[in-house]
């Protein structure tokens, strides 16, 4: 009877230890996220050994072809798809990715420059050089929104009207050390699909320009029957780090430019500018202007928001901008 007493018993300890059990084991499906690999830490004295089931199918995918989705993004993506979930960060942090983005985005520099850039300021990483070095970015176009008063005229009346004129500059930098220059008083999302080299020449002038530390130095030539060779001088700086989304108009000077270098401009308009000082000329009939109106700073507008940016409000509604 004894024994009988004490198998019973036994069991009932069994039974309420499992009861028990499925109190202390805390149900966390975000688990799942993270891939097969990654188990819950199981309380002392539970008997569950259920599997975990991933139901993100993308974290399914081997290691390799997971870098090699990744290496198709660019470096702005590859930040917001580090913010997912562990396993994307892990694997982005693989500093391959912002080899590529640096070497591309500082390639006038060359390699063996941006490897010593590298060791001395930045202490190896690549990932650090990509957030803290100036940049221009190249996925989208740097806008610099301008207004003036202009008063009208009305017949039979006491007071005359008057209006408010907005235009724009759109500035388009490529990493090869070309860069595409737009003024004109079309909206965001007009202008950007003439913003290419591959798109119809609407008024679109393209140029040269270097980036030295956070001063960029940009020329233009103006074709026509007096060739004006436009200088712009330009600071980068960013709201956050890493950002790189502004771009103060430091200067804007129009010259001109005698027949004999009109010809060399598409090779190295740079090169010939160099060393101009901000009142030369070299045309007698075309004098150096230096222009202190419409320097307002340029914002940066990726490209996937070209279409739902601010910048294509009217001015009805958007009477006044501040740049930041």
């Amino acid at each position: 009877m004894a024994s009988d007493y004490t198998l019973k018993l036994a069991e009932l300890e069994a039974s309420s230890r499992l009861r028990a059990a499925q109190f202390l084991v805390t149900n966390r499906p975000w688990l799942d996220l993270y891939g097969i690999n990654v188990r819950p830490v199981t309380p002392y004295g539970s008997l569950s050994n259920r599997e975990l089931v991933d139901t993100a199918l993308i974290n399914r995918l081997p290691d390799e072809l997971l870098s090699e989705i990744f290496s198709k993004m660019t470096s702005y993506n590859l930040g917001r798809a580090a913010c997912v979930c562990r396993k994307w960060r892990y694997t982005i942090r693989n500093p391959v990715f912002w080899r590529y983005a640096c070497l591309r985005a500082w390639q006038l520099n060359g390699v063996v420059e941006n490897y010593k850039i590298l060791q001395s300021v930045y202490h190896g990483s690549w990932k650090k050089m990509w957030l803290l070095r100036p940049r221009v970015r190249t996925d989208g176009l740097y806008v610099s929104r301008n207004t003036y008063i202009r008063a009208g005229i009305a017949e039979w009346k006491i007071s005359n009207p008057v209006h408010i004129v907005c235009y724009y500059r759109y500035i388009r930098f490529y990493p090869s050390g070309r860069f595409l220059y737009k003024n004109s008083s079309q909206k965001l999302k007009d202008a950007a699909k003439h913003m290419n080299f591959r798109a119809s020449r609407d008024c679109v002038f393209s140029g040269q320009y270097t980036l030295t530390e956070d001063k960029v130095e940009a020329a233009l030539l103006y074709p026509g029957l007096s060739p004006t060779v436009l200088r712009i001088r330009l600071r980068l700086r960013g709201t956050i780090e890493g950002a790189n989304n502004r771009l103060d108009l430091l200067s804007l000077v129009t010259s001109g430019i005698n027949d004999a270098d009109v010809s060399k401009c598409d090779d190295d308009i740079l090169g010939i500018v160099e060393g101009w000082q901000e009142d030369e000329t070299h045309n007698p009939d075309i004098p150096a202007v230096s222009h202190n109106r419409g320097l307002t700073p340029f914002v940066f507008v990726p490209f996937d928001e070209v279409e739902t940016s601010v910048l294509n409000l009217p001015v009805d509604k958007m009477d006044y901008f501040v740049t930041g």
